[in-house]
């Protein structure tokens, strides 16, 4: 699933090709929006909440998206070859002069009124990316329930936005924690300092890096190196799912430098 950086990217090139623009047609592809028809409306500003996109338009609308597993937003200029899927894939088309954004397995797609986005996004806790990230509320909000396991109080929106399973894994992998780790036993500032250094970092980077080392392979500590060394001791790195409310996701961790106790 797309993280914090990377929605904050996608909605960083959505906003530099649409922002200002008139929309001169666009089709709905969903059946709660068939009928939809946006055109003549400018577009002022695409942003990103956590790991929603906010696409707020003139006359007080907002299109909501959301990736979760595979979704994506491609740009293309006029007759430009359409290549982000096949043509049924296709859930939204936003049409402008210079630049037709195409959204494709969108799960999440709403049209809500711009003074009510807290219907779709207001139960997210402070944004790791806002220039106006609320650290205390984020500390306050994780520490809540002292015995939730560090996995998924991280994972958790409701505490805090845009961390998802690698910078999760990551974390606790750099500050030594095992994945089920009581919140109790947590340095919780710690934690959210650093999920929060990472993604600023990779969204400069434009990749996902938590070692310092951009090459494949050695961009990840732990994330999806089941049975692979540790990097720092050699170690086989274990995986294993995490349950329930996070979904059955899957989990890495080194035994020795993120022991249980």
């Amino acid at each position: 699933m797309p993280e914090g950086d990377t929605v904050w990217r996608a909605c960083k090139r959505l906003n530099q090709a649409l922002a200002g623009q008139e929309l001169v047609r666009t089709d709905f592809r969903v059946p709660s929006l068939a009928t939809t028809d946006l055109t003549g409306r400018t577009m002022l500003e695409v942003v990103a909440r956590g790991k929603h996109i906010l696409m707020r338009l003139s006359g007080g609308l907002t299109l909501h998206s959301h990736f979760r597993m595979d979704g994506s937003w491609h740009l293309y200029r006029p007759g430009e070859r359409w290549h982000g899927g096949p043509d049924h894939q296709i859930r939204v088309v936003l049409e402008t002069a210079p630049w037709t954004a195409v959204g494709y397995r969108l799960p999440v797609l709403d049209l809500v009124a711009t003074d009510d986005e807290d219907s779709v996004v207001g139960h997210l806790g402070p944004d790791l990316l806002s220039p106006s990230f609320d650290r205390a509320l984020a500390i306050a909000n994780v520490e809540s329930s002292p015995g939730r396991t560090v996995s998924e109080a991280l994972l958790d929106q409701r505490n805090l936005a845009g961390i998802g399973n690698f910078y999760r894994t990551e974390v606790c992998f750099l500050l030594g924690l095992h994945p089920w780790r009581p919140i109790s036993a947590v340095d919780v500032p710690a934690a959210v300092d650093l999920s929060r250094r990472l993604l600023k970092a990779n969204v400069r980077n434009g990749t996902q890096v938590s070692t310092g080392v951009d090459r494949p392979g050695q961009r990840s500590w732990v994330f999806e190196r089941a049975g692979k060394p540790c990097h720092r001791c050699g170690t086989t790195i274990l995986t294993a799912q995490l349950g329930e409310p996070t979904r059955e996701r899957v989990t890495y961790w080194c035994p020795a430098c993120q022991p249980e106790s």
